[in-house]
């Protein structure tokens, strides 16, 4: 799928600090963009597979993820 300019210019943001570490966004990324650090913490591993689609965010329960417009 190839991104739009619009969500091109999108980050995946990931508070690291109100990540609990469970593991949800990681499994519902239809792309397996996000990977898990050496504290078990999302990151964004694979901004490349990123299809920006937000799912992440939303089903993060601790609200430690959104995407920003990078400037």
């Amino acid at each position: 799928m190839k991104l739009t300019a619009d969500k091109q210019k999108l980050k995946v943001c990931i508070n690291t600090s109100w990540c609990k570490a469970c593991g949800i966004c990681i499994e519902f990324c239809p792309k397996k963009a996000l990977g898990r650090d050496a504290d078990d913490k999302a990151f964004w591993e694979h901004p490349d597979q990123c299809i920006r689609c937000g799912i992440c965010a939303e089903r993060c329960p601790d609200l430690a993820i959104e995407l920003i417009k990078e400037e």
